[in-house]
């Protein structure tokens, strides 16, 4: 034998592995099953059995939106969930056509600016990053301008933890004849998506995200007839082509390019696990979990940067308190000593941090994370309740004003 198993586990210390909590957006904390679920005999992944795997885990997906399988298909990607930003963009705009992209946030931003490495047309509707988007100014832009074919948005913009209504605004694109595209990497099997109740054409997450897996795994959710449709647009990618990646599946079963083998076989145990917990139970999880972040913040005297209507229930913006000894950086570093990672904040206009929901925890993770937290601000000097210099202001901020 090439190797021992038993020694490795041993020699790592696999049977006790140390549990960290991820208060990041992603990638989450995972099940030990799921950390061991890629732990399998060395296969071939042109092999019919490993094309059966992505059979059922393609199929899976699908149901995690509640997707007809003769309507919608799932396409699978090695990369993170950028590249699905990527494959459909460039993908799905036909010639002759300008994309909408809708922005209100650090990550559908990201959509302007894949669009403009490609050269596609496209117009960037700029609205607030700290409130859902507005349908009306949605609309004002498809009145505007007949020649948009695509809109394209993010449903949770993590930068800031604001979720936006896409059941509303898919039924608007619609309405004027476009193809709705929706970034939902940091919603999907989290916050319940019907594909087509909520007027969704395409979504798109990656595995180490809701499903709780491994990165390395993304997929795009789409109607298949738009994906067939798009075999006549311009070619703009060979690697992030959709139509090239559905077709080498639908002929062959398996990726076009080398899969993530092992990664793979984690999503599979993330989805058997997801499906186990149930959507409406891991759904009242997350907002447990948020619920839990909401109190321990409050009790501190931390201040949110979003309006509590606004948010996701899955990504809290706190901002940095008025007190000079206040040190991210410090307050980060002993938290992750102690098995917690915190996250930095990606709202330009103020600086904050975030806390999140997502992965394999529950209440009882937060209420230990908090009493970490409030030693940390103890060894850096903050006095609690923490200082905010100018309520008035903070308020005001939070209201958009």
């Amino acid at each position: 034998m090439f190797f021992d198993l038993n020694l490795l586990k041993e020699v790592n210390n696999l049977d006790s592995l140390k549990r960290n909590i991820l208060l990041n957006p992603g990638p989450a904390t995972t099940t030990d099953t799921v950390k061991w679920a890629q732990v399998v005999p060395d296969i071939c992944p042109r092999e019919r059995e490993f094309a059966s795997k992505m059979k059922q885990l393609r199929e899976d997906l699908v149901d995690v939106v509640h997707g007809r399988k003769d309507k919608y298909t799932s396409v699978l990607f090695c990369g993170s969930g950028t590249i699905c930003m990527d494959v459909c963009l460039n993908s799905l705009l036909p010639e002759g056509k300008t994309i909408l992209v809708v922005d209100n946030g650090a990550y559908s931003s990201r959509g302007a600016e894949i669009c403009e490495y490609y050269g596609l047309p496209h117009i960037r509707l700029r609205l607030p990053i700290d409130r859902p988007i507005d349908p009306e100014a949605v609309e004002a832009a498809l009145r505007s301008h007949p020649d948009i074919g695509v809109v394209y948005t993010t449903h949770h913009e993590t930068g800031a933890g604001v979720l936006n209504p896409v059941r509303e605004l898919g039924a608007l694109v619609h309405r004027y004849g476009a193809v709705f595209i929706v970034d939902t990497t940091s919603s999907y099997a989290m916050i319940p998506i019907d594909i087509e109740r909520d007027n969704i054409d395409f979504c798109m997450a990656s595995a180490q995200k809701g499903i709780m897996g491994m990165t390395g795994l993304s997929y795009v959710i789409g109607d298949r007839e738009l994906i067939e449709r798009s075999a006549a647009y311009p070619k703009r990618s060979y690697y992030c082509n959709l139509y090239l990646q559905y077709s080498f599946f639908e002929t062959t079963g398996e990726m076009h390019f080398t899969p993530p083998v092992q990664v793979t076989y984690a999503a599979a145990q993330a989805l058997k696990e997801y499906f186990e917990e149930g959507e409406a139970r891991k759904w009242e999880r997350h907002r447990r979990v948020c619920a839990a972040i909401h109190e321990g913040l409050e009790a501190l005297g931390f201040r949110e940067a979003i309006r509590r209507e606004y948010q996701s229930s899955l990504v809290v913006s706190v901002r940095y308190p008025d007190d000079p000894r206040w040190d991210f950086e410090r307050i980060h570093n002993y938290c992750y000593e102690r098995g917690f990672t915190i996250y930095p904040g990606k709202i330009a206009s103020a600086q904050t941090f975030r806390l999140c929901a997502l992965g394999a925890i529950d209440r009882e993770d937060i209420e230990r994370f908090f009493t970490v937290l409030r030693d940390a601000l103890a060894e850096s000097g903050l006095s609690l309740p923490l200082r905010y210099d100018d309520a008035e202001r903070t308020e005001k901020e939070a209201d958009g004003q």
